[in-house]
């Protein structure tokens, strides 16, 4: 039986990435997504807003930008996998801690306060990266219009003989 493991979450930084470096000198960042959800109390009918917190941990070139690009407030998309992991706290007590293991990130919004520059405008925000190393090269454009062969005519079918052999 095939299973799936995945998932999409679309929020805001609750504070700045943290960035650490393995002895390998590969990069891993952590951030913290809020994600809300609006609800409807049913005995007094107010609206309550829940908010749900994310850990979203980063690897490679994927960390590297993370914590050159975002910062807290930032909106992102992030796709990736749940992984639970179990240690032992302070105290001796094993506990388990569910992050996601992000495989896609795309960053939402304008670039204002995310290491870019404040004058670019909203058509040119956001950007998305994959964990992946490198992504397939772009197929090449079709020829111009101008670089193609001129079609042949259509054939003239009237003058031919009614006299077929089938």
């Amino acid at each position: 039986m095939a299973s799936v493991n995945k998932v999409i979450i679309v929020g805001n930084l609750g504070r700045d990435p943290e960035i650490r470096y393995m002895p390998s000198g590969d990069a891993i960042a952590n951030i913290a997504v809020a994600t809300s959800y609006k609800s409807k109390d049913r005995n007094t009918g107010e609206q309550k807003e829940l908010t749900e917190w994310h850990r979203i941990s980063f690897f490679g070139r994927l960390a590297e930008i993370v914590g050159q690009y975002l910062k807290k407030g930032s909106s992102v998309y992030v796709e990736g996998r749940l992984q639970t992991r179990k240690y032992t706290d302070k105290d001796g007590v094993e506990k388990y801690a569910t992050d996601i293991i992000a495989e896609n990130m795309q960053m939402l919004g304008g670039r204002q306060g995310m290491g870019g520059d404040g004058g670019m405008d909203d058509a040119n925000s956001g950007g998305s990266y994959d964990s992946a190393p490198s992504r397939p090269a772009p197929r090449p454009a079709p020829p111009t219009p101008a670089a193609r062969p001129a079609p042949k005519p259509a054939p003239n079918f009237s003058d031919m003989d009614d006299d077929i052999p089938f």
